[in-house]
């Protein structure tokens, strides 16, 4: 049974190093989300430390899983610059991305930025 939905022998190498991607970032995931569950219930200290070291480890490899994907995959990047390590209500994010960009096109007369 193949893990492609379409036909494997279409899918081009480099796509084929994305879908290895999202399914080891899928599977890293899923690992924070065990070892995470471990930690909040363990009563052991000592294990308690072990856990919450291997869920931070797992956390290590899903961030450097999705670098890899946003330098090799169309949108992760100008989503990430969106999203990620901003303030504010997450939900208005992109409302206020949208408005910024309206107001860069609408500023620049249609001959593109003067900004370098």
């Amino acid at each position: 049974m193949s893990d492609y939905h379409e036909p494997a022998e279409e899918i081009s190498a480099h796509d084929r190093n994305i879908i290895r991607a999202l399914k080891s970032l899928r599977e890293e995931i899923e690992a924070v989300d065990w070892y995470h569950q471990r930690v909040a219930v363990c009563k052991d200290g000592h294990l308690k430390a072990i856990l919450a070291h291997n869920r931070d480890e797992e956390i290590e490899h899903a961030m450097m899983t999705l670098e890899w994907l946003r330098r090799n995959m169309d949108g992760w990047d100008e989503e990430m610059k969106t999203y990620l390590f901003t303030e504010g209500d997450i939900t208005e994010l992109e409302e206020h991305e949208e408005q910024s960009d309206e107001g860069e096109k609408s500023s620049d007369l249609g001959i593109g930025s003067q900004k370098s």
